[in-house]
């Protein structure tokens, strides 16, 4: 299987590395000249990943096609290249709609979107793509796990829910500089509550029976110091706040993709 690449961004490089690296299946590469620095340390790094001379020579010789442009520039990009039928297209691009890129891509047959994290670099990312597709999946598994859905609304709140990564750094910032003002050393502070995080993930995957409320419940003993803490963040609103702002969040990836399509 022979999968194209147009843009090499940041999360393009991080599917090729995961793609590319130890442990998984050897998939030929091939990229687009754009961001030509980015191409070739990929193409040095890894022995079956190669720089095409043009866009249109990656589409001719793909048989799956990795659409990763800015969206400011997809629409340009995609309507001078020529697909072709029997093709995939799997589009990474944000706000744009299955039929927008459908009808960029025509007449490749097969066009799915999908939404990869950076941690795809260590096979580790959640990836949400619309609609089902056994390529695509298979694609994604090898990255971390797929997460297929049959409807762009499901899509929409699964890309709206990736909009809560910066803020789980910022929680774990709190904790840790809480600490750092009790006199515990930054780098200390920092790990020791990387750990814990960590821990409490790793908990969470090896039990996908349990849900967030019970696995809360388990740690929240009652009269203790975690139920103190989760029922002040509950009295003062924290979680309705987060629950708002995800509805704004949502407001906007759906009015992105209600964009017309020939605009």
């Amino acid at each position: 299987m022979k999968i194209g690449f147009l843009g090499t961004g940041a999360i393009a490089s991080a599917m090729v590395t995961g793609l590319s690296s130890a442990g998984g299946e050897a998939h030929s590469i091939l990229l687009s000249p754009r961001n030509a620095a980015i191409a070739a340390d990929l193409a040095h790094r890894f022995p079956q990943v190669s720089v095409a001379s043009s866009n249109q020579e990656v589409v001719d010789e793909c048989t799956i096609v990795v659409v990763a442009v800015r969206p400011q520039i997809a629409q340009s990009v995609l309507s001078e290249l020529r697909f072709r039928a029997g093709q995939s297209v799997i589009s990474l691009v944000s706000g744009y709609s299955l039929q927008r890129v459908r009808t960029l891509a025509s007449p490749a047959s097969r066009v799915t979107r999908a939404v990869p994290l950076p941690s795809a670099a260590q096979r580790r990312s959640p990836t949400a793509i619309h609609p089902p597709d056994r390529v695509t999946a298979e694609i994604f598994d090898s990255l971390g796990t797929a997460f297929a859905v049959d409807s762009e609304t499901e899509f929409d709140a699964l890309c709206s829910a990736t909009a809560t990564m910066a803020t789980y750094f910022a929680f774990a910032d709190g904790v840790a500089s809480w600490l750092t003002r009790q006199g515990i050393p930054e780098t200390i502070a920092r790990d020791y509550i990387a750990r814990i995080l960590s821990g409490l993930a790793h908990a969470t995957a090896e039990a996908p029976e349990r849900s967030f409320p019970s696995l809360a419940a388990d740690h929240a003993t009652r009269g203790g110091t975690n139920q103190q803490v989760l029922t002040s963040l509950r009295e003062h609103g924290v979680f309705d706040h987060l629950s708002e702002a995800l509805d704004a969040v949502m407001r906007r990836v759906t009015a992105s993709t209600s964009i017309p399509i020939d605009s």
